[in-house]
């Protein structure tokens, strides 16, 4: 199509386009001197004007021109991402003040670190790691005043006996989940507190539980005390209410025992139920297990409040995510990666990718990376820290077809 059109609209008023100064009257002059040069300045007057509103006419019409295409990341090369993200986490570990030495926070970024050598074959954390270790095991031993915080440092230590065989890592885990079981109560039915000092149920803590005990029932299966914990908070879990009809799970329950579903539908709720129940399913084999995880992903990859465009958001408050909401998506992914790996339903891989590509793209400032996946960069700190680190770990291609634990 050519770039001037045919016929114009309401003819070429004012020389088309061509603005003429007021005051000069050396035109009329000219047309009584020179009718005939009057008349070739005129015709290429028109024409050159013509020709300028026809294409400021097309330039209206034609279609936008599209943005620069831009490359997408391979998987291997956000897989590559992920240890400049964990070694940003160990950076921030180590700066005083940053986070809590013994936090949730804490727990999850050594459990990052773990999850790359898990996955890549790497032990280059392994002295951090011991460290931490020693430093806590004879003392604290990771237990305070939350029972979510105790099920993320049980989760963590898990992970380091999975990648290390250190009975020692084993044992503190055993530890830690035997005083996350004096939080169970027959209050509402049963389940654990939340904290020591707050009688709230809420969701992540059980699913921690649940996790945990079903984690410990597959390494030992002698001792028939874990899977017996494992049935029996899902038991509680499924007829708590907790999880609604959709299969998304609600913060926790009111005093009434009734589930809280004014509360934001947080991403690590859905995805610690997902993580728990496929710990079970690889214990017990039931495939009711399997669906109950696969209806939950499938109603946060469908969910407005959770998904927009197919990237995960978080349903923060007006107020904002606070400090530990960042965190909360990066949890999700990789929870959703072990529903992965136990189904090889590539919907959930195809999502991850997505997510990661966009994160990548979009979120990111060198090896910082913000809250919205889908940009724009805002500031980096450990939630969002972490939650970047455990989304580029999805992406992590196992050496020897190795299936990374928990």
């Amino acid at each position: 199509m050519s770039g001037i059109p045919a016929a114009l609209p309401g003819g070429c008023r004012g020389a088309c386009g061509i603005r003429v100064r007021p005051g000069r009257q050396d035109g009329r002059r000219g047309i009584r001197r020179g009718p005939v040069i009057a008349l070739i300045l005129l015709v290429v007057i028109g024409v050159l004007g013509y020709r300028s509103l026809g294409l400021r006419v097309a330039r209206a019409v034609a279609p936008p021109s599209r943005a620069r295409a831009v490359a997408l990341p391979s998987r291997a090369q956000l897989g590559a991402g992920a240890p400049t993200a964990v070694n940003v986490l160990l950076a921030m570990y180590e700066t005083p003040h940053t986070v809590g030495v013994t936090s949730w926070r804490a727990a999850n970024m050594f459990r990052a670190m773990l999850l790359y050598m898990q996955a890549s074959g790497s032990r280059a954390y392994l002295p951090q790691v011991r460290a931490l270790y020693l430093a806590h095991h004879a003392t604290d031993g990771f237990i305070n005043h939350y029972y979510d915080d105790e099920g993320w440092w049980a989760l963590t230590w898990i992970t380091a006996y999975d990648l290390t065989g250190d009975g020692g890592y084993l044992q503190l885990a055993q530890r830690i989940f035997a005083n996350m079981t004096r939080g169970w109560t027959g209050v509402c039915g049963g389940g654990i507190y939340w904290a020591k000092w707050s009688p709230y149920k809420d969701a992540i803590s059980n699913e921690l539980f649940l996790q945990d005990a079903a984690l410990l029932a597959a390494l030992m299966p002698a001792d028939p005390a874990y899977r017996r914990w494992a049935h029996r908070e899902w038991h509680w879990l499924r007829h708590s209410r907790l999880i609604g009809p959709s299969g998304l799970v609600a913060d926790g329950l009111t005093s009434n025992c009734r589930p809280r579903r004014g509360s934001p539908l947080f991403t690590y709720n859905q995805g610690g139920l997902i993580a728990g129940l496929v710990a079970l399913h690889r214990v017990t084999h039931q495939a009711p297990l399997l669906s109950a995880a696969i209806k939950t992903a499938h109603a946060v990859l469908h969910s407005p409040a959770l998904t927009s465009r197919g990237l995960l958001h978080e349903p923060c408050p007006p107020a904002g995510c606070g400090l530990d909401a960042p965190a909360f998506k990066g949890l999700f992914a990789q929870d959703l990666r072990l529903l992965y790996q136990a189904t090889g339903d590539s919907a959930y891989q195809s999502f991850l990718v997505r997510n990661a590509r966009s994160m990548w793209l979009h979120d990111r400032r060198g090896a910082l990376f913000g809250l919205r996946w889908g940009g724009p960069f805002d500031h980096s700190d450990a939630s969002r820290q972490i939650s970047a680190a455990f989304l580029l770990l999805t992406q992590v291609t196992p050496i020897s077809g190795h299936v990374p634990g928990p």
